[in-house]
């Protein structure tokens, strides 16, 4: 009876880490995604699409992004719950840790910037355009950067478990 007892424990161990590795792969993959679909493909191509104002692409861009923010800050979770399991190395937490970091660079210090900007162009007070946007953009390009690397470590190690 003790040996039944054991068998679904490991079981279930070897299939929580078996989830925990597909996570560290799926998770920046998809991560990566909307990061190409919204910040590099739609963003800039919603003001070329007949029709749209600058007002209006300005809200729309403000909605598709506080909810892309959303669902970031859901798949950064997702990745620390992912790589929450022994034998998960420094250089793997280095690049969650760098991560969360363009994450919140660009939830506490961009965004506000850019939704300030926002409300000046709405107002009729601002043109359009700013720093803001290529800082944006640069940590964008960071983060996307930096979820490669993840992507790339995480299925080398589910590929290769022992490199």
């Amino acid at each position: 009876m003790n040996q039944k007892s054991s068998t679904p424990v490991s079981t279930t161990a070897a299939s929580a880490s078996r989830w925990a590795a597909t996570a560290r792969v799926l998770v920046p993959a998809i991560w990566a995604g909307l990061v190409i679909g919204i910040s590099f493909i739609e963003a800039p191509l919603k003001f070329q699409a007949p029709g749209i104002t600058i007002p209006l692409g300005l809200g729309i861009g403000r909605l598709v992004f506080a909810a892309m923010n959303v669902v970031e800050i859901l798949l950064f979770l997702a990745l620390l719950a992912g790589s929450i399991k022994r034998g998960v190395d420094r250089l793997w937490w280095f690049v969650v840790g760098l991560a969360g970091f363009w994450l919140l660079l660009k939830t506490v210090a961009i965004r506000p910037g850019l939704s300030r900007r926002t409300d000046a162009v709405l107002s009729g007070d601002f043109e359009g355009g700013s720093l803001w946007h290529y800082a944006y953009i640069g940590v964008e390009a960071a983060l996307f950067a930096t979820l490669v690397l993840a992507l790339v470590l995480a299925a080398r190690r589910w590929i290769s478990p022992k490199g």
